[in-house]
């Protein structure tokens, strides 16, 4: 039975540890869909100001405004740019969560597998004991019998 307890603690562990890798994977794919939405309002953002530029830019635009649009555009797509490589990031991470989680998944139906394994290697011993008992006794059953009609005939 110590052999059964100690699966049962490392079951027990496995399951922490699973509940942990799933946590985990949550929070970083909630950080990834933070990300992604923040990259979609920066590319929003840049195609409504470029929207607008053109359309402010077809009345009337100066050479030094040009120069200070291209600026900020620039600066926008470095920033769209950093978001990318920020969600790029969030992306491994969640990867890495899955592949911890199914590592822990697999870790835990190991050993549930082997502590089912050891519970049907238990109850088939005690069913191989209880049939050997009862062939005992309908053997000595048997022997009894016998032995009383023996001696009703004698």
């Amino acid at each position: 039975m110590t052999g059964q307890r100690s699966l049962l603690l490392a079951i027990d562990l496995a399951t922490a540890r699973r509940d942990e890798a799933l946590a985990q994977m949550q929070k970083n794919v909630h950080a990834e869909a933070f990300a992604q939405d923040q990259m979609h309002q920066l590319k929003q953002y840049a195609s409504e100001t470029e929207q607008r530029w053109l359309q402010g830019a077809q009345v009337s635009t100066s050479p030094e405004m040009l120069h200070h649009h291209y600026q900020f555009m620039g600066r926008l797509n470095q920033a769209i740019a950093l978001q990318d490589g920020v969600l790029a990031s969030h992306r491994q991470r969640v990867e890495a969560a899955r592949q911890a989680l199914m590592t822990a998944e697999f870790r835990l139906a190991s050993f549930k597998q082997v502590l089912a394994s050891r519970q049907a290697t238990v109850a088939k011993s005690r069913q191989r004991q209880e049939q050997k008992q009862m062939d005992e006794f309908a053997s000595q059953q048997t022997q009894r019998q016998k032995r009383l009609h023996a001696e009703n005939e004698a």
